[in-house]
């Protein structure tokens, strides 16, 4: 199977549990089988002329990574919908409404998060966020306060909606606006290279790959300076303002993964190893004094690997006894 394929059908599973807010979750009646999720859908991309806009209907669950105009319209009420973006890492979404007819009064609501919401969990959490999560919504019935364009922080974003009254609905359109220093990022494949740089800014940004990986870290610069190296403590990443770590785990947010590893020393070289997790997480904590950087590359483990456990596994936490 096409690892594009792989990817998509990973996706789908995780979004039948999605959640709507903190404690109550998405159902998925029905998702028709004749036009399929347009994750990586560089055919179609390449098909639109430019100018073209591409347009099409969504469905009460959805996930899109292209840009384009779409328009939702209740053919039944719809208690617990969403519609998931994702772009390049290096890229940020933007999403305008266009029209929306909605009952605010009578209980319907359209929500921009700014993240994606999966099983209660956030991402990018609320510790890697420069918002606090209160400021991450933007809810078009909130009086006073509807904002017609709404532009994410990261490479994700996500709408909700409940919509009782068939017939009505709305539309929106989605665009995409470059990221020069991309922070947080969800990976669109099981597999890539990507240079994360922080370059004096005080905040923590994740990388997050919702696949077991092998992932091998080829540079990192931690605490550089007017082309100087800072010296660092000779033991562990206690107290030490900028380093990677490495994180693993089954649900999305990166505060509550477990830690496998941590980095806080520079290096040119190479530093390899697998994770078996459902989620494999690569995040930078930077205090803001220095430029910091990591360029890193990473695959799906296959079959054989996971089977075929090596020391440099976390059995006992990816790995649970069967």
């Amino acid at each position: 199977m096409p690892s594009a394929l792989q990817f998509q059908c990973h996706l789908v599973l995780i979004f039948l549990a999605a959640s709507k807010g903190e404690t109550r979750y998405l159902e998925v009646r029905d998702a028709s089988e004749d036009e399929p999720f347009l994750l990586l859908s560089e055919d179609l991309k390449r098909e639109l002329s430019a100018g073209q806009i591409y347009r099409r209907s969504l469905r009460c669950i959805d996930m899109l990574s292209i840009e384009g105009q779409f328009t939702f319209t209740a053919e039944q009420p719809q208690l617990h919908c969403a519609t998931f973006f994702i772009g390049e890492p290096e890229e940020l979404i933007t999403i305008d409404y266009n029209f929306v007819n909605i009952d605010c009064q009578g209980g319907d609501f359209l929500k921009v998060f700014d993240g994606w919401i999966l099983k209660g969990e956030k991402f990018p959490s609320s510790l890697d966020h420069p918002l606090p999560t209160s400021q991450r919504y933007a809810d078009f019935c909130e009086s006073g306060k509807i904002q017609r364009s709404i532009r994410s922080s990261q490479n994700v974003a996500m709408i909700f909606f409940r919509i009782h009254q068939p017939g009505n609905g709305f539309t929106i359109t989605v665009q995409k606006n470059t990221n020069l220093f991309p922070c947080n990022v969800i990976s669109q494949t099981p597999s890539g290279r990507f240079t994360m740089v922080i370059p004096h800014q005080h905040r923590n940004c994740s990388f997050s790959i919702i696949y077991p990986v092998v992932i091998k870290i080829s540079d990192l610069i931690l605490g550089h300076l007017n082309g100087l190296f800072l010296k660092k403590p000779t033991a562990g990443c206690a107290g030490v303002g900028d380093f990677v770590e490495l994180l693993g785990g089954t649900g999305l947010d990166p505060s509550k993964m477990f830690p496998l590893a941590d980095l806080c020393h520079s290096f040119h070289g190479s530093a390899q190893m697998k994770i078996g997790c459902d989620n494999t997480v690569l995040r930078m904590v930077s205090s803001g004094k220095h430029i910091n950087r990591v360029t890193f590359e990473y695959h799906q483990l296959d079959l054989q690997e996971t089977e075929n456990r090596k020391e440099n596994i976390i059995e006992e936490f990816c790995f649970p006894s069967i």
